[in-house]
This record gives C-alpha cells, structure tokens and sequence, in this order.
C-alpha cells in the first residue's frame, strides 16, 4: 500500500505538491483563486508529498528510496514562493518532515544514514522556519497568525488563529532551535504557547479561535477536535522532548477540565462553552479520533480503550470515520473520510500498551476498508460522500506519512515507533 501510493505520486505528480489520484496527474495551488484555502493552505509547489513522505521511507528501511527522495528534495526544494500557506500545516508537514528526514540521514541507527550528505534538509528547514517567523512579530501579542506569504511575510487582513493553529508548533520550533543553536524559534514559541494558555478560562478550558490583535476570543467553544485538537498533544510531547515542567502541568490542567466538562456521561467527548462548561452540540469529529493515541501516552489506558471504541463501532458501520458525527441524533453530518490517521495511529498505540489482538482485528478491518473502497490506478482516494462510498480525487499527503505508516507499524513487532522516535530525538536531546 505504501508503495502503490508512493509511487503513484513519484510517477504521475511529483515535483507537484500531490497526486490527484482518479485521474494520475499531479496538483499545486490554486492560482487562480487564491481564496481556496482548502488547497492553498497547504499546497506551496515545494513538494510536500514527497517530504512529508521521508521519515515512512526510513521508518520501512528503504534506504535506496529514501536517499533518492532527499537527492530530490536538494534539488527541486525553494521556498522562495510568493504565496501565502497556513502556518500550522506548513509546519507539521513540510518543517517536520525536513527535520525527520535530517535525524535520519546523520544517524547510524536505523539504516538509512546517507554517505554523502551534508545537512542540506537542515538547511532547507532553517529557511523555512525564518520565513514563517514573521506571523509571530505582526501583532505584539505575540499570538501567531494562521497564515504567511512565505516571500512577502504577513499580508493585511490576518487577525486571527485557531487554538491548535496557535499552540501546535512547539516540538518543531524548538527542535530547529537546538538543531541550529538559533534558539529564536523555540523562545519565540514557547512565549506564544503560554500567551495563549493564559487566555483560558477560569475552567481551564480554551476557545476555538482567538484573535491575535486583540488576544480575545472570537470562538469560545471548547472541545478536543478541529481547532483545538493538536493542542493538547503537543502540550504533553513538549514536556516529554524538553523536560519543563510548565509543559506538564499545563497539559495536566487541561485534560482534568476536559474530563470534567468535556466528557459527558456516555464517554462522548461533546462540545461545550469555555466559560460555563455548559454542551452546546454533540458533534465529534473524526480528527478527535486522535485522543485515545494521546491517553495512552498519558496511562489513561480505561479511558483510551473506551473513546477508541466508540470510534471502532464508528468505523465499522460506515467503513471510515465521518468527518463530523452527531451522537445526539446518530447521524453523519460531514460525510466524508480524507484517509485521515488519528484513529488508525490510536488503534496502533493501544495495541502497543495492551498487546491484546482485537486492535490487530481492527487493523486488519481498516486495511481491507482502504483497500477496497480507496484504491485507485495510481493511488488511493478520499470518500465524499462517504456513505456512497463515492470516491474523491484528493490523496493528502499525511496518508502516506501517517495513515500508512502506523498501519505498517501496527503489524510489525520490531519497532515501538515512540521509543523510536524519543531515542532519534535524543541523538541531540538527553531524554
């Protein structure tokens, strides 16, 4: 599957940004309608499948592919774009995949190490990362802006972010930090990161979208989905991968409020006012799907099993996990699957804390359901809707560099890609 994927993408679309995977061609921004967010948010004509496709290549030892992809990479990269991208994905797709795909290229550890490389993905990221700092000068809050022309820096209009947006950028800032010795990335984020946490409320809930002129609210729902999600990992990876305390004890604060006012009494994690804790929709989206993977890495192995399971029967009914479900009224409301990998990457992570096999079921059930309804000629397909079944021409990049990569995770024993991962990191960071 990966390969059928991967390839599909060298061979049809690269060096475009993805693989329309219906018709076999390759996709870039949406120049005629800069307004597309939806494309252009994430779509910067630098390759992305291709890099945020580096560390799967490591991760199954493809050593051959994956030094032909950095030698690509070199070769093709610029960020000198004229256009304007979302920060928080262009930093969890491209930033991360640079650094990823860096950690392993110098490392004798895991049999990709490249002879004749000389820090050039370190270099492209150093790039990268100055261009996506001036989100965070524009406005003295120090709150960034979600989004920045990566020639031209911030252009008028930007006012706001969303939580996750805002708090999701810890673990790439200040790995480049300390990678580089210009610790602008991690200090200027790590201010950010507390500026938001001290706009919550007195439940210790934050808000969905927070304006960064003003740094108030301008969308006071609280939940663990869309807008907020990533959040709250990071919070917790931060304190793993840097050891302060503050990252803990902000994460800490925050899970005991969300099991307080955002679990209800089903288990069903809803949403809720950040200032009452009141409900205010039962809608649960399926990048909420994440959060068992995170309670697994927090202990909380009863309520991981119990939230992954309400998903499972999601799954199992509809062969994906819709975009929004409604548990109120028991029905779809955004009906359609982007091949997204929160569940499948919580599904592996409880199989690796209980090792009990309905987890390798549920595996086995999400591999044929993407196999079956997803595969095209020259790649694998989105579903919308998703109760027809009908397919979509999008393959996101995090298909490849998630959603397959846990899956192959799921069913080979040598390797806890966590340890994996915290051990590559400690190469620079003594975890």
């Amino acid at each position: 599957m990966i390969y059928h994927a991967f390839n599909g993408y060298m061979k049809y679309a690269f060096p475009m940004d993805e693989l329309y995977p219906l018709t076999c061609k390759g996709r870039t921004r949406d120049y005629a309608n800069p307004d597309n967010y939806g494309i252009n948010d994430v779509l910067g004509n630098y390759t992305l499948t291709l890099i945020d496709s580096l560390d799967t290549l490591a991760v199954i030892g493809d050593k051959k592919a994956f030094q032909t992809a950095v030698e690509d990479i070199i070769k093709t990269v610029d960020f000198n774009c004229d256009c304007k991208v979302q920060i928080f994905e262009v930093n969890i797709r491209i930033l991360g995949g640079l650094l990823s795909g860096h950690l392993f290229a110098i490392s004798d550890d895991y049999g990709v190490k490249l002879d004749n490389y000389n820090n050039e993905l370190l270099d492209l990221a150093y790039n990268l990362g100055k261009r996506l700092l001036p989100a965070f000068e524009y406005y003295k809050s120090e709150i960034p802006l979600t989004r920045v022309n990566l020639k031209k820096g911030v252009l008028p209009n930007e006012t706001n972010n969303c939580s996750a947006g805002a708090g999701t950028l810890i673990l790439e800032f200040g790995t480049l930090s300390r990678l580089t010795g210009d610790m602008r990335f991690e200090v200027i984020y790590c201010y950010a990161l507390f500026k938001l946490w001290n706009k919550r409320s007195k439940l210790d809930l934050v808000g969905n979208t927070i304006n960064s002129s003003s740094s108030k609210w301008e969308n006071t729902i609280s939940g663990i989905g869309a807008g907020i999600d990533s959040l709250f990992e990071y919070m917790f990876k931060a304190y793993i991968l840097f050891g302060d305390p503050d990252y803990l004890k902000m994460f800490n604060d925050s899970y005991k409020a969300i099991l307080k006012y955002v679990k209800d009494q089903d288990g069903v994690y809803v949403n809720v006012n950040m200032d009452t804790g009141f409900s205010v929709s039962s809608n649960m989206d399926g990048l909420s799907a994440f959060f068992p993977g995170l309670q697994v890495l927090i202990g909380d192995i009863p309520n991981a099993i119990h939230l992954h399971q309400i998903f499972a029967e999601l799954w199992n009914k509809y062969h994906a996990i819709p975009e929004v479900f409604n548990f109120n009224k028991k029905e779809v409301e955004n009906d359609y699957y982007l091949l997204r990998p929160e569940f499948i990457e919580s599904n592996y992570m409880l199989y690796q804390a209980t090792k009990d096999p309905y987890y390798l079921v549920i595996g086995e059930m999400i591999l044929y359901d993407i196999e079956n309804f997803c595969k095209t000629e020259c790649g694998y397909a989105q579903l919308n809707p998703l109760t027809s079944l009908k397919k979509e021409d999008r393959m996101e990049s995090f298909f490849i560099s998630e959603s397959l990569k846990y899956l192959y995770l799921l069913f080979d024993e040598g390797i806890n890609i966590y340890i994996y991962i915290y051990k590559y990191i400690s190469i620079y960071f003594k975890i």
